[in-house]
């Protein structure tokens, strides 16, 4: 029996092309190659349809900031810069997410008890610090307690009577002295390695290195810094943590270079060395370039302090200039109320200022000021304020006369002070009657009195002018926004006076003292809207921020019940109402939320713009961000 092979040997496929004519082997070697083509177009058809683009890991990216880096430390973090580095290094008890949200970030979750009065926390388990040393609940007690004891912290205030206990290594519980609803908001402070700063001296936390080398538990950890001679900054480079808990991010390493303002940092950015900025207004770079715009819950406003100036003390004049101001002409989203709306989805007030001139104009009209002619030729307004004097002299004064009138009489005419018409009053008081051409009697008739109380008591009106200072920031932005508000005011008849300062003198001399007429100055919420430390009677004084020294027992009620409760409905309902009633006063003009500027190479992908509380938290979802891509099976 025969064996029969299906299938040509080796030497056999090699005598194939031999046996065929030219015709067919170029007959052949077409087909061949049309099949190897369709084959690859088919798999590569296959390969594509069933894979799609992904973020790979590897890339570094280059971001500029203007300032010095100073302290990468959650307990003194207070600039920008150090507030950006912080937020790559090291990681809190909770975080914020790109919708402002509250959540978990080394916990796992958290109870509320004791009717918010008792917080605990419970951590994740198998937290490394950069260094690969444990992260316990005594990290935890040790940074709070390092706040609440260094004087320099600017995060004291937030943790002043708050007693912490340990649980076990894993859980945390705070107690605080009453309910505050926006307490989880303290608990996204970042968190300090106990056995880094354990040994060293609370007062020479400042000195220390490892402000600009830090440990952290952050998904990136300083690899290097680089410095000039004479010590200053020039970059900082970080790497990729690998003892991360989170996701790992897909960008190897961030070079961060630091600038002494916009300028230099725009020229480099124009050698296409840097890869993203923020700056203090919008600019177009070129079209490799992306603008991300990230909400605030920032307002900036006009605070009226009506203990300094008598004109603000009147609600029309209050009126008035809201109604008097454009804010549509700042180019930037308006801003109707305190507690911000449109970021929190809270209903609109019930009254809004809408731009209305005449409106305003008439509002001046019928509470009595005016237009005048000023010295300069412009005009303003100005209120005659009729006044009764303090005194009137009434009856017939003559010699032998006693009582009220006299002694009166004897202060005005600077004489002997006896109650008793004498010859000394006599002769004051034909002394009095010569000097203004007065009929000289010696007694005080109806002529007399007339003038005598003209003289004695000042003037029987007084002259309020619609004039006021206005103190702000000497920066760019907030001096054109003060230049403009005078030119839209100046329509009305009102005269503005503009004092810039320094931001550091500013808050020395004016805002602490609360020593100006209407201050131009914003003001930051958190992601838990907390109006009480800028509107409630108790805050009018420093370190209070409540810049109007707005004082309303309802508004103050309301205030109160919004920071106890920790029901969401609740706090909105109470909200919308203390609103109402804060823009019904008209203590302040709102202006406007201006957003965050933040400009990306296109080389940079998964970047999203959201809600963020600081400019810092523009890296809450670093982790995601990517340069380069592969491609991944569907």
């Amino acid at each position: 029996m025969f064996r029969i092979k299906k299938w040509p040997t080796k030497s056999q496929w090699g005598q194939f092309l031999k046996v065929l004519t030219k015709k067919e082997k170029i007959a052949f070697l077409g087909f061949f190659v049309l099949t190897l083509v369709s084959f690859v177009f088919l798999l590569t058809n296959f390969y594509f349809k069933n894979t799609e683009i992904a973020p790979a890991k590897g890339g570094t990216y280059i971001e500029g900031l203007v300032g010095q880096p100073r302290f990468i430390n959650p307990v003194y973090a207070n600039s920008d810069v150090d507030r950006d580095l912080t937020q790559l290094v090291f990681s809190g008890l909770m975080k914020y997410d790109k919708n402002l949200q509250i959540v978990p970030d080394l916990v796992n979750n958290y109870t509320i008890e004791e009717d918010g009065k008792a917080y605990t926390f419970y951590l994740k388990e198998n937290l490394l610090w950069q260094d690969n040393t444990p992260l316990t609940a005594d990290d935890i007690i040790f940074t709070i307690k390092t706040i609440q004891t260094d004087l320099k912290s600017p995060y004291r205030a937030n943790w002043i009577g708050v007693e912490i206990e340990k649980i076990d290594d894993l859980t945390i519980k705070f107690k605080l002295k009453k309910p505050y609803s926006a307490f989880l908001e303290n608990a996204t402070i970042k968190i300090l390695p106990q056995h880094i700063w354990q040994n060293i001296l609370p007062e020479n936390f400042p000195l220390e290195p490892y402000n600009l080398e830090p440990v952290g538990s952050g998904p990136y950890k300083v690899k290097k810094v680089e410095r000039k001679k004479d010590g200053q900054i020039i970059s900082l480079i970080l790497n990729r943590n690998p003892y991360y808990f989170g996701k790992a991010p897909y960008i190897s390493e961030i070079k961060v270079l630091f600038f002494n303002n916009e300028e230099e940092l725009i020229k480099e950015v124009q050698r296409e060395k840097i890869k993203g900025l923020s700056l203090s207004s919008l600019i177009e770079l070129n079209e490799n370039w992306q603008n991300y715009l990230f909400s605030f819950p920032r307002y900036f406003a006009l605070f009226f302090n009506q203990e300094k100036s008598k004109a603000l003390s009147y609600k029309e004049v209050r009126l008035a200039l809201n109604y008097g101001t454009d804010k549509e002409e700042f180019g930037q989203k308006v801003v109707l109320s305190p507690v911000l709306p449109e970021i929190y989805g809270f209903e609109s007030p019930s009254k809004i200022y809408e731009f209305n001139l005449q409106k305003a104009k008439q509002i001046l009209e019928e509470v009595g000021f005016t237009l005048h002619l000023s010295d300069k030729g412009e005009r303003l307004r100005e209120k005659i304020i009729k006044k009764k004097p303090a005194f009137e002299f009434q009856g017939l004064l003559s010699s032998g006369s006693k009582g009220k009138e006299v002694t009166e009489l004897q202060k005005c005419l600077e004489g002997e002070v006896t109650g008793y018409f004498g010859p000394k009053t006599k002769a004051a008081v034909l002394k009095f009657q010569k000097k203004y051409n007065i009929e000289t009697t010696g007694t005080v008739g109806k002529n007399t009195r007339e003038k005598l109380n003209e003289i004695c008591f000042g003037e029987p009106e007084e002259i309020l002018p619609l004039s006021f200072s206005l103190v702000t920031v000497d920066q760019p932005q907030m001096v054109k926004m003060a230049e403009l508000l005078k030119e839209q005011w100046k329509t009305l008849g009102v005269e503005v006076k503009i004092e810039k300062y320094p931001l550091s003198q500013l808050e020395q001399d004016f805002i602490k003292t609360r020593n100006y007429e209407i201050l131009l100055f914003g003001e930051v919420l958190g992601a838990i809207p907390d109006p009480f430390p800028f509107w409630h009677s108790s805050q009018k004084k420093d370190p209070g921020l409540n810049f109007s020294l707005y004082d309303n027992k309802k508004a103050d009620d309301l205030l109160e019940e919004i920071r106890k409760s920790s029901n969401a409905e609740n706090r909105t309902e109470k909200l919308i109402s203390f609103q109402n009633i804060l823009i019904e006063d008209a203590p302040v003009v709102f202006l406007y939320s201006p957003d965050y500027i933040y400009l990306l190479s296109k080389e940079i992908k998964g970047v999203e713009a959201g809600k963020i509380i600081e400019p810092s938290k523009r890296f809450i979802n670093i982790e995601n961000w990517y340069i380069k891509t592969k491609r991944a099976w569907k």
